[in-house]
Parts: C-alpha cells; structure tokens; sequence
C-alpha cells in the first residue's frame, strides 16, 4: 500500500468532485489517499508522510489557483523526489477545439514552477450558470453561445469525462506501485457515474 495526497484547488466544486473520485479510486485499489483543498490546508502538512502526490488545480480567467502555483514553488525539491502527477480542470479541456488552449496553460504553469510531474491529464468542468451572479452568468453565456452554440445556457452542465479520471488515477496508482515495487491489485470502476 502505497500513501497519496491529492492537493487541489477549486473555484466552483468541480475539481474538488474530480479530487474526491482520483482519492476514491485510489483507495479502491488499496492504498491510503488523503484529499487536500488549498483553502483547508493543515498548518502542519508536510509531504514526508506521503509516498506520492498529486497536485490539481483549475483554470480561471486564464490562470490557476495561486495557491497551487505557491505550494508547488515552496515543495519544488520535494514533489522532485517523489512520485508525481498534474490534473487541470478547464473548459477548453471540454471541447476539441480548446484542447489546444487548454495544453497551453499546462506548459505555463509547468513552465513558472520549473515542475515536472510524472504524469499529466486534463479534464473538462462545468458551467454552474445557477450559481453565478447577474454579471458573470451573463458574461459566460456570451462566450458559451459563441463556442458552444447547442449547449442549453438555462440550466447547469458537467463536462468531465468520470471514466477519464478514473484511468488517470489508476494510470498513477499503477506507475506508483511500480516504482515503489508494490503489487498491482486488480482493479475495477471505482465509483458510480455522477
């Protein structure tokens, strides 16, 4: 059994549903995995305690979560000597056209924390138009309409593939348990879709 923290930060929820599946998904194969939200962040966490980390974070206004930048700068030797992985959560990752943006953000996070995880995946969010205010809802369903044109803008939409993460948790789990020379479980779905 191998131990994993799963660091992220979230604007609306969806990353922290999609870090909440990767810890469920790893425990169903047998390992410990601890699920941290940047805004919960234990004065006393160290990354000692783990045998690997992964660090997710989501896009918004173009950029992530300073948070993630600054606990990644400030754990930089450390993720190094570890087993790691990076999930980005955006819209652009929704749709085929932005996957190209979305690769973009990627590389310039990667680029200003000069990290380099071992694995890497991008996922699509949602759009929760019932939790906007006035101004941002109208906002976002200017630009939904222009790259989106068929999506229903009067109600919520998910767009993260659950069976995506689920891989990318067991990809991780898997290329840990072989690094650490620990016996791979067999594994199956780990959670009902959402």
């Amino acid at each position: 059994m191998a131990s994993f923290l799963v660091y992220y930060g979230t604007g609306e929820g969806q990353t922290a549903k999609i870090a909440d599946r990767i810890v469920v998904t790893l425990r169903a194969r047998g390992h410990d995995a601890t699920g941290v939200d940047t805004t919960e962040t234990p004065a006393n966490l160290t990354l000692d305690e783990y045998d690997a980390v992964l660090v997710g974070a989501s896009i918004h206004g173009g950029k992530h979560q300073q948070a993630v930048i600054d606990f990644v700068d400030a754990n930089r030797d450390e993720l190094s000597a570890k087993p790691t992985a990076f999930f980005q959560v955006s819209m652009s990752s929704a749709t085929e056209e932005g996957q190209e943006q979305a690769a973009g953000y990627v590389e310039a996070f990667l680029e200003e924390t000069d990290w380099h995880p071992d694995r890497i995946a991008q996922f699509g969010g949602a759009l929760r138009f019932s939790e906007f205010g006035f101004l941002k809802r109208f906002m976002v369903k200017q630009v939904v309409k222009r790259e989106m044109p068929d999506l229903d803008t009067s109600q919520d939409a998910k767009f993260t593939d659950w069976q995506a993460v689920e891989d990318f948790a067991n990809d991780v789990a898997a290329f840990v348990e072989g690094r650490l020379g620990i016996p791979t479980p067999d594994a199956g779905s780990s959670a009902d879709q959402q």
